[in-house]
């Protein structure tokens, strides 16, 4: 008979030797350094959208005020499902793909995801593309689109220098004239006069071409290890727009003039709070900004070790994201102040959200201050950052989403495989890179991720609270963290996130607008190409359905059952975490108590094993009462 091992409870962890090194699986990688995981989420959430979208948003939708239904949608639908995707990818170790095993029937979610991402990686890095046009034009004593008379200008053309003169002469009619910078944007960036619309994309622009492929290679040599090498980045990408946001919002508030943007954009009309639409662009933002269902905030929690505090992490991004994008509206709208007082006319008429602010009117806000160029190039690196690492967590979930499926053959060959996607991503890019490209871009925009990644979160939120069982999911919660969510987390995964996501759904279908670029119609078939593209992405998920119940054996029901339970190998990925249900359930496992494996590993019992203990008792109460 073998004599019964008594576990050394005095002996330290750190003294054992074996196999102790990693909570993490070695073969897949994780993060090396304590704030590599907090940075990327940060990086990855705090975006263009910060700078572009929100500040324009908030004037329209009644300043001040909004920021009413905005913290109250962050509290709704974004800290909850935040949390859900973090705790999904940290409690299984696996990415957007594989994690299905939770109910293999709805795996198509995850193949709608990637096909999202994939088509949001080919777009986003042509707007990276666009920056870094712009950033090399900054290097220069004089800015190329400060002034008219340049081959690319028109008769319209009229420069801001004229209209100051004019106001102390004669009064300047300029309706109908063009700024310099919107001419350099679109007559010589974009040189868009030589496409008659998007079917008729035009010669490839070399220049622009060069910039994505820049783009991408800068993309690839980041995520050449995993996040490895993305989470060393990160320390950069992630904290240093902060520093160039702070120089941009001091030097705007002391310009003549500041005061009447930042009063434009903070004053609130209170009546607007009536208004269905204020609530819905509220949600809308909320959704985008945090990047919820691009599959992002689940691959990089899949790398962390298992007991994270994923709690305190969810509320400093999401917090911190909110913050971020009210400080870039004072930057914003304090320039676009001055701006309105140089040119004479009203702050609305300068305003502009997307790629007209970034690319049109802050380059010829910059333009009236004094070192242009610096202030230029301070401006365009800011972005530049801000963008990069939202790519890398696209980028880093494609390829964690296909290696997880694949890890025997794609694991060992990871950067490789990367290098693939990049230059697949790449070619497929070619196209945004004509003088058409811009109608390809807008279409992209607009359709890649809209009622589809609505329909993918929806599904997700269902899929975890009703089929996987909501006591479950906070029992799995439990064994990571030592806590169940409480109440409110409960209340909005069960009711008030999906009921939130449906009616941002309902509404993006009744008030559907076909797409435009400023004065130009897309034609049917374009219109038609981009409902195919959100279609395409829900219809992963009755194709998924499908190939998961021929799989499985029985009726169509019994099937349908079996299809939808969790498989058996899901669960912690190291065996000392799996407690309960979980026990053994790994394909080699000999450990029939997962308490004795922490104690013959780790020499005693700490905080997270008397967890584990209170699982298993709570869950043998609950089959008693069942049985009962």
């Amino acid at each position: 008979l073998t004599q019964p091992v008594t576990p050394d409870l005095l002996v330290s962890p750190s003294s054992q030797d074996g196999d102790l090194g990693s909570e993490c699986p070695e073969d897949r990688g994780n993060w090396t350094g304590r704030l590599d995981f907090l940075l990327s989420c940060i990086g990855y959430c705090v975006g263009l959208g910060n700078v572009w979208r929100f500040p324009y948003r908030a004037y329209t939708n009644g300043g001040g005020a909004f920021l009413v239904p905005y913290f109250i949608m962050l509290a709704i639908c974004g800290i909850p499902i935040f949390f859900m995707e973090l705790s999904l990818g940290q409690f299984s170790s696996l990415g957007p793909l594989a994690v299905w095993k939770i109910s293999p029937l709805f795996k198509g979610v995850g193949m709608g995801t990637i096909l999202i991402v994939s088509l949001v990686a080919i777009y986003y890095n042509m707007i990276i593309a666009y920056v870094l046009f712009y950033l090399f034009a900054s290097l220069t004593s004089d800015l190329p689109w400060q002034h008219c008379g340049n081959w690319w200008n028109t008769d319209l053309c009229l420069d801001h220098h004229v209209i100051k003169a004019g106001n102390n002469t004669l009064p300047v009619n300029i309706s109908n004239t063009v700024s310099p910078s919107e001419e350099y944007w679109s007559r010589y960036v974009l040189h868009i006069q030589g496409s008659s619309g998007i079917g008729d994309p035009g010669r490839i622009r070399w220049n622009l071409c060069l910039c994505l492929l820049l783009s991408w290679t800068i993309v690839y040599l980041c995520i050449l290890k995993g996040v490895k090498s993305s989470g060393k980045v990160v320390y950069f990408t992630a904290t240093f727009p902060y520093l160039i946001l702070v120089m941009l919002l001091i030097r705007g508030v002391t310009l003549e003039g500041a005061w009447k943007g930042i009063q434009f954009y903070l004053t609130p009309q209170f009546d607007h709070l009536l208004s269905s639409k204020v609530w819905i662009e509220a949600a809308l933002q909320i959704f985008y900004s945090l990047g919820v269902g691009f599959g992002g905030l689940l691959t990089f929690a899949s790398y962390n070790t298992f007991h994270q505090n994923i709690y305190r992490d969810t509320f400093i991004v999401t917090l911190g994201n909110a913050i971020t994008s009210i400080l870039a509206g004072f930057a914003i709208f304090s320039v676009l102040g001055y701006m309105s007082q140089e040119l004479g006319v009203p702050v609305n008429q300068v305003a502009k959200a997307g790629p007209g602010l970034a690319f049109v009117v802050y380059p010829q806000a910059m333009t009236m201050l004094p070192l242009s160029p610096f202030w230029s190039f301070l401006f365009f690196f800011m972005l530049l950052t801000l963008g990069l690492d939202s790519q890398f967590a696209f980028m880093e979930t494609i390829v964690t989403a296909v290696t997880d499926e694949f890890p025997y053959y794609l694991r060992p060959k990871k950067a490789s495989f990367s290098a693939v996607i990049c230059i697949a991503l790449f070619l497929m890019g070619l196209i945004l890179t004509t003088e058409g490209g811009m109608y390809w871009l807008v279409l992209l925009d607009d359709y890649s991720a809209g009622f589809g990644l609505m329909v993918v979160v929806i599904t997700t939120c269902l899929v975890v609270t009703r089929v996987y069982g909501i006591k479950r999911f906070c029992r799995d919660i439990h064994m990571m963290l030592g806590f169940q969510p409480g109440p409110y987390f409960r209340a909005c995964w069960m009711v008030l996130s999906p009921a939130t996501m449906m009616a941002l759904l309902v509404y993006n279908i009744v008030k559907y607008q076909p797409s435009e670029y400023g004065n130009y119609r897309f034609p049917t078939w374009a219109e038609v190409l981009g409902i195919l593209m959100g279609v395409l992405s829900c219809l992963m998920i009755p194709m998924g359905m499908v190939v998961a119940v021929l799989q499985e054996e029985g009726t169509l029901w019994e099937r349908v059952q079996q299809a939808s339970r969790p498989a058996m190998d899901w669960g912690p990925s190291l065996e000392e975490n799996r407690t309960g249900m979980y026990v053994a359930s790994l394909a080699g496992s000999q450990s029939p108590k997962p308490l004795m494996v922490h104690m013959r590993k780790y020499g005693g019992i700490t905080s997270y094993e008397n967890t584990a203990i209170e699982v298993d008792r709570e869950m043998e109460e609950e089959d008693e009462e069942e049985s009962m």
